[in-house]
């Protein structure tokens, strides 16, 4: 089992386009679906649609449609019931490729600095 999605049968997907992944992120409904599954892996659809009652299944569906396609959410069919399952590593790689860079050297240090001063207020 891995560690990442807590399930072994999940591939990872090569290809997926960067834009696919910011525009998945840029909704918040699609945030609060992958936040859910980061903490309970494996959810159904009924489940996912408790969390956010404001849609319909349809909705949900709609949404999960763009994780998958993102490469962010991943699922497997077991029985009647299609599980969904958090992939993270779309999101680690744009961190990688878009934010550490930002994050080392000079623009680290004045994060640091703009911590350390507005700690002190």
């Amino acid at each position: 089992m891995t560690s990442l999605t807590r399930d072994n049968l999940v591939t990872y997907l090569r290809g997926v386009d960067d834009d696919q992944v910011f525009k998945a992120l840029a909704d918040p409904t699609r945030r609060r679906l992958l936040d859910r599954l980061f903490k309970q892996d494996g959810m159904t659809l009924g489940e996912l649609e408790a969390e956010v009652p404001e849609l319909t299944r349809f909705g949900v569906m709609r949404h999960l449609t763009v994780l998958e396609a993102a490469g962010l959410v991943v699922t497997r069919k077991q029985g009647r019931h299609k599980h969904h399952y958090l992939n993270p590593v779309p999101i680690r790689r744009i961190h990688q490729r878009w934010m550490d860079k930002y994050t080392h050297g000079l623009a680290g240090a004045l994060l640091d600095l703009k911590d350390h001063v507005e700690g002190e207020r």
